[in-house]
């Protein structure tokens, strides 16, 4: 075999493993190729789409032009900021009846449901299995004035007093805040239970037996290890709530009056009804905006390095 030959053979054989290498290399963005083209065509087009449509002046009859006509923004705030401010009442309100509910049910199955925790798993995920729309129908027929859990309120005298703050209407439940703030803790709980279960999970049983040799009370246990090893749970599972609850208008569409309109519901009535395209799309970037601000803040305020 000729020199020539020799280096060429040499520099075949070298290649084929840069070659591998290379392939190698790019598997991890092979395999990210398909969820980038997901969110380009059903997230990043939508998006680009509907900022277009937000500076469009003119009619459904007439058509809609791009003209940068920002001050549809600013109208659309001034005229519907009740109902923003609504919508993050509810859904705080919402988020933190679901933390205080969850986290109960959480720590039960984490650290005492023994063999009956897969049981409460499923109970908790069971209704996931039925349509978002019927359970809240179903929230509808248990507040329904004649229904015994009115009752109940009006033979305790508990209407009364939700009456004078405010939330609730006379002797009914129904088409009041607190039917809303009801209807949303509900529909929302389990996206509030399940992260909290998984961080709770988490942490190893041998740091409370450790405080406890340490002669720390249950309640100091608590409070020193079991509550801030959780906290990515809390965090994820309050954004996981408050981010769909102050987006959403089901519950205040079939529980609510117009007195509890969400700003979901604008931008659905909007959409589908006034067939105002411009002000919804400002409704949603105004929407999206508010919550992205309000995210950032608290993920920096709770210092959750999960997450951040």
């Amino acid at each position: 075999m000729t020199a020539t030959e020799t280096r060429e053979a040499s520099s075949v054989a070298g290649a084929a493993p840069r070659r591998t290498a290379v392939r190698k290399r790019l598997v991890p963005y092979w395999l990210l190729l398909p969820g980038i083209l997901w969110l380009l065509v059903f997230f990043a087009a939508p998006l680009v789409y509907q900022a277009s449509t937000s500076v469009q002046t003119g009619s459904l009859e007439e058509g809609f032009k791009v003209t940068w006509h920002v001050q549809t923004y600013w109208d659309a705030l001034t005229e519907y900021y009740p109902q923003f401010l609504r919508s993050v009442l509810y859904a705080a309100t919402a988020t933190v009846l679901c933390l205080l509910l969850g986290y109960p049910l959480a720590y039960l199955i984490a650290f005492r449901a023994g063999r009956w925790r897969n049981l409460l798993m499923i109970l908790v995920i069971a209704p996931f299995f039925t349509s978002f729309l019927i359970r809240t129908l179903a929230w509808k027929t248990i507040l329904a004035d004649g229904g015994p859990v009115v009752g109940a309120l009006n033979f305790l005298h508990i209407l009364d007093v939700t009456s004078g703050l405010g939330i609730t209407e006379g002797q009914r439940v129904l088409a009041t805040p607190l039917a809303v703030v009801c209807g949303l803790t509900y529909n929302f709980l389990p996206f509030m239970i399940l992260p909290l279960y998984t961080s709770l999970e988490r942490i190893d049983p041998r740091l409370h037996e450790a405080a406890r040799d340490l002669y720390a009370r249950p309640a100091t246990v608590f409070r020193k290890v079991t509550f801030p090893l959780s906290m990515p749970g809390v965090v994820a599972g309050t954004l996981l709530t408050f981010i769909p609850a102050a987006g959403d208008y089901i519950n205040a569409e079939l529980l609510g009056s117009t007195d509890q309109k969400m700003i979901g519901n604008v931008i659905q009535s909007q959409f589908l009804r006034v067939l105002d395209y411009p002000t919804a799309a400002a409704l949603s970037f105004l929407l999206m905006a508010a919550i992205l601000a309000m995210v950032t803040v608290y993920i920096r305020k709770a210092g959750t390095e999960d997450l951040v």
